[in-house]
């Protein structure tokens, strides 16, 4: 990347505009789980999630193209596609999650699910993990724990300790589940005596900017108990886990095994088209309708249904979830056996897998994570870190992403961490 691009970036965007990689990547091009740079060179795509069926499928490509040359308009015209997708959509949901809003970034929808949970409590606390992430709105970012709010959150808002497998909340991964629910029960009572009331928990099934802790089916039990006892509603956030990525199933809820009261699902259900829904009961759609007045000009327009049907049929068509299920077992096992001083644990579940880093005395590695990082980059693997110290490898591909593509990452990975100083 030259000075020149990063100068220009800064004058016509502003400063502070996130890049990855100390040595940005200036992409040109995209097929399948590749990448290529102004020079030519070959990336494998070990990051990205919105190309969810991978970068440029043609199946998408030519369902925008066809339809854009046909109609784009909004939903206060008539028009089949919304309909046809929505029905197509939620036959993947159970728990009588059969009707949608359409929207276009998965802030938006988040934003409407915590609407939807004040509509139907009529309360407005809402309770979220303290290390995750759930969009852009003003609303939304309250949650949100990468840069705290100006003038500190709000006081509806409660964030109560995320689970973790290396340091257990407890003291014990057997401990943790209840310790959690403990946690949600004294936030919830905090806004019951603060006259907020308790509307909804929020959080992505796999905690997955957390660090994706390596939980189990049944984790979230006693925390559902204790959502449903106060009367709250349970907003799960479907945009990293959902539409297959983990592989066991294709929502993280159904895989953790409980029943949410909306879902929200966004980047990777248009492959890249700016797409992302909202997934509930026609009994909270309905309150949520008759109190708050919503329209959104572009999302469910035609273009971007025609985007998400065509991703959708391709996922099934090419057998994409269960390819998550063999390809990320076979990537885990790989990482697994990795031998490393400050590896503290792999983990993940489908295609979604990492690393975590500490030092001896447990110190999260996070400088250490950030020249892994940077040193995969420049073997030609795109790759990230996560987690509530940055120090969690994120490895989280397109889900064509073969054995062979695992091999060829994992190889480097291993070489990669006998050269990396500790």
């Amino acid at each position: 990347m030259s000075y020149n691009m990063l100068a220009r970036r800064q004058q016509l965007m502003g400063p502070n505009v996130p890049t990855f990689y100390e040595d940005p990547v200036h992409i040109v091009r995209g097929q399948g789980v590749w990448l290529w740079d102004t020079e030519g060179r070959r990336y494998l795509d070990c990051y990205n999630n919105v190309p969810h069926v991978g970068h440029c499928h043609p199946k998408v490509v030519k369902a925008i193209a066809q339809q854009a040359a046909m109609l784009n308009t909004h939903t206060r015209y008539l028009h089949d596609g919304i309909l046809d997708y929505i029905e197509r959509l939620t036959v993947k949901f159970q728990h009588g999650l059969n009707q949608a809003i359409m929207v276009c970034t998965g802030s938006e929808a988040n934003d409407i699910a915590l609407r939807m949970a004040q509509a139907m409590t009529g309360k407005t606390g809402i309770i979220a993990t303290d290390n995750t992430y759930h969009g852009n709105t003003t609303a939304v970012a309250q949650l949100s724990t990468r840069r705290p709010p100006i003038g500190g959150y709000p006081s509806h808002v409660r964030l109560v300790p995320a689970p973790d497998t290396v340091r257990p909340l407890g003291g014990s991964v057997q401990a943790q589940p209840q310790v959690f629910a403990d946690n949600i029960a004294a936030a919830i009572a905090e806004l019951e005596q603060a006259g907020h009331g308790f509307s909804g928990f929020m959080l992505c099934p796999t905690f997955a900017n957390e660090g994706f802790p390596a939980l189990l089916p049944g984790f979230l039990n006693p925390a559902v108990k204790v959502i449903r006892d106060a009367g709250g509603l349970i907003l799960c956030d479907e945009v990293q886990p959902g539409f297959g990525r983990i592989g066991a199933a294709w929502w993280g809820h159904e895989w953790l095994g409980f029943s949410p009261d909306v879902v929200t699902v966004g980047k990777p259900m248009a492959n890249g088209h700016p797409v992302a829904a909202v997934i509930s009961r026609p009994d909270i759609m309905g309150a949520f309708r008759d109190a708050f007045g919503y329209f959104n000009t572009f999302g469910g327009n035609p273009v971007s249904c025609a985007a998400a049907m065509a991703t959708l049929q391709v996922i099934e068509d090419e057998g994409l979830v269960e390819n998550a299920c063999d390809v990320g077992a076979y990537a885990l096992d790989r990482l697994q056996a990795i031998q490393h001083p400050l590896k503290a644990e792999a983990r993940g579940l489908g295609l979604f897998f990492g690393i975590e880093f500490v030092v001896d005395d447990g110190t999260p590695a996070t400088d250490f994570t950030a020249r892994v990082v940077e040193a995969m980059r420049h073997r030609g693997i795109l790759l990230n870190r996560i987690g509530r110290h940055m120090n969690t490898l994120k490895m989280r591909p397109p889900m064509p992403f073969s054995r062979d593509n695992a091999d060829m990452a994992i190889n480097a990975l291993e070489d990669v961490l006998k050269e990396t100083r500790i």
